[in-house]
Order: structure tokens, then sequence, then C-alpha cells
């Protein structure tokens, strides 16, 4: 009886500590795929570490971070001086990987387009309504263009993916910046709302004269036709890694919690609608044992994990920005 009693013991013991490495973090769907893909090996290469991570979108990721009912969030746009104030942890921002949110068009016998700035801006506050306005045309003379309505879908919760959308409309066009302007759930003038990157992807490849946004590699997993975006030096440029370096190459005072801005960014190959994605992490853990695994894990995702982002379309970190990241990382307890 005392030998089973000790073996209960030790098993008890082993859960507890098994218990204390499974981390659970809520948030973007911009950055579920890469996510999923560097848990899954950080979990493999290190037993009895366990990382369950729930794709709500940003806005959910950044409530449960605050609310403290996750050990991390994500989220691809960063939390307001309001958020981060009502918070119950102090929260820090660390970068993980560069994107591109583009825009998905269905259109039969189209697959080619270009969007200058103020028109997408104007689908949007529905001042085209037709693939055929002059203007689409205009910006693509050798597209023949359907007489067809245009379907403006939207997120429908609070989105990271929405946050960069509309950042780089506020920026390009004063209508929009005075009205819906910029935010994870602003009030949309028009459209259908869907829920997450893939729900948004569903939709515009089940709707024949369909136009919204997704992150580059939900367009790319879903064979969705996207865009081409005029950007700030007026060159006409595809959402690829490439563009969303140049985005980021011109970044040289970032601040230093991170909370930055690349849309819209000067160079004559940047991508336009460009973004950082980030973890939203506890400065000080409740749990100090989970506090140190998650430490280890963001070390390696901004070290050994960046050779991996590429794979997925997303642009790793210049190294900088990751050494800097590093510091930031130390920092945590």
């Amino acid at each position: 009886m005392r030998k089973i009693a000790v073996a209960v013991l030790l098993l008890v013991v082993a859960l507890s500590k098994a218990s204390a490495q499974r981390l659970t973090g809520a948030g973007s769907t911009f950055s579920y795929p890469i996510y999923s893909k560097l848990f899954n090996e950080y979990d493999a290469a290190h037993p009895g570490v366990h990382i369950s991570y729930d794709a709500i979108g940003s806005g959910g990721g950044i409530r449960r971070i605050s609310a403290g009912v996750v050990d991390f969030g994500a989220s691809d746009g960063p939390m307001t001086d309001l958020q981060l104030a009502a918070a119950r942890v102090k929260v820090l921002h660390i970068p993980t990987v560069l994107g591109a949110v583009v825009p998905i068009f269905n259109l039969p016998g189209v697959t080619n387009l270009r969007f200058s700035p103020e028109v997408l801006a104007d689908i949007y506050l529905r001042k085209i309504v037709n693939w055929n306005d002059p203007r689409i045309a205009k910006d693509n003379p050798d597209v023949t263009l359907p007489s067809k309505k245009i379907v403006v879908v939207h997120r429908s919760e609070g989105s990271g993916t929405t946050y960069i959308f509309t950042d780089y409309l506020s920026k390009v066009s004063k209508a929009w910046a005075g009205g819906p302007g910029k935010g994870t759930a602003p009030i949309w003038p028009t459209g259908i709302g869907r829920t997450g990157n893939k729900g948004m992807a569903g939709a515009v490849s089940q709707l024949a004269g369909a136009i919204g946004y997704a992150e580059l590699t939900y367009a790319l997993e879903n064979h969705l036709s996207f865009g081409a975006v005029k950007n700030a030096d007026g060159n006409w440029v595809k959402a690829s890694i490439e563009g969303v370096t140049a985005a980021a190459a011109d970044i040289r005072n970032i601040p230093t919690d991170f909370r930055v801005s690349i849309t819209n960014a000067p160079g004559e190959d940047a991508y336009p609608i460009s973004s950082f994605t980030w973890l939203l992490v506890p400065v000080r853990s409740p749990d100090s044992a989970k506090g140190k695994v998650l430490k280890e894990l963001i070390t390696w995702m901004v070290t050994s994990g960046q050779s991996e982002v590429s794979g997925l379309s997303y642009a790793p970190l210049p190294k900088p920005i990751a050494d800097k990241v590093l510091q930031s990382i130390a920092s945590l307890r």
C-alpha cells in the first residue's frame, strides 16, 4: 500500500509540473497560421510543454489578456493607452513577425486588378458600387470589367486585420479618417460581416462580385485573387514577403513599447498594407513557472523560429528590431 501511495504522489507531482507548463493564448486570426506551426514545433521539441491557442480575433485576445484569463494574447492592432491602463496585468507588446493584408475579390473571368488607395476607401464608403465604375476602369485599362454590383465583405468581430486595413484607409482617405476611422471594430458604412480571416476568405470565394480583405496566407491557401495596391511612392505593388520587408525597412526609431504602424510606408517596393503582429504578454506572470516557459517560448520565436515564417508568406523581423525585442523579453518575469 505504501508503494502505491508513493507512486500516486509522484504522479500527482508530475501532473502538477506538466500543468504548470500548459500555456493558453487567444487572439489574432491574422497570425494563426504561423503561430499554429510554431507552437506545434515548440511543443514537439519540449516534452511537458503544451501551448493552446484560440484564434478568436484580436479584439478577443485583448479582452482575455486584459482580464487575466489567458497566459498571453495576440493582436495585429496594438492596445490603446486606455486598454493598457484598464488591464489587470501590465502588458508588453512583443512583435513576432510581419504580414500583409490584401484586397481579395471574386470577379468571374478577372484574376488581376489594381486598386488605388482612394478607390479602396470609396468602395468601403459605398461611393463606388459597380465593378465597371470609371475609376476602377481607369486603373485597369487592360481589363474588361463587368457591369456587376460590388458585394462588400468585412469582419464582424473585433479584428486586428480590420485594424491594419482601416489604419491604412485612414492614412490615404480623408473621408475615411473623418468617418469610420481606424479601429478593430469600426462602424461599417456598408457590407456583410464574417468572422475571422477564414470566414472572410470563405465568403469572398462563394460570392460572385465580392471584395474583402484578408491576411496574405489565407488568400494564397484559398486560391483567391487579390489585387495590387498603389503604394506611397506611386508604384503598383502586389503583396509579397519582399514587399512587407521593404515596408519595415524605413523604421529607424521604433518606440520602446513597439506599438508602431507601418501602413502606407515610403519605399519604391514597399507593400502599403503591411504590419507587425504582436504577442501581448504580462510583464510579470501570476504563475512564475508559466512565466519562465512563456519567456523561453517567445525568445525561441524571435530567434530560431524566424526561419519558419517565410514558408507561410510572413516576413521575419528585421535583425535590429529583433535585437531590441530580445532586450524587452529579458525584462519579463
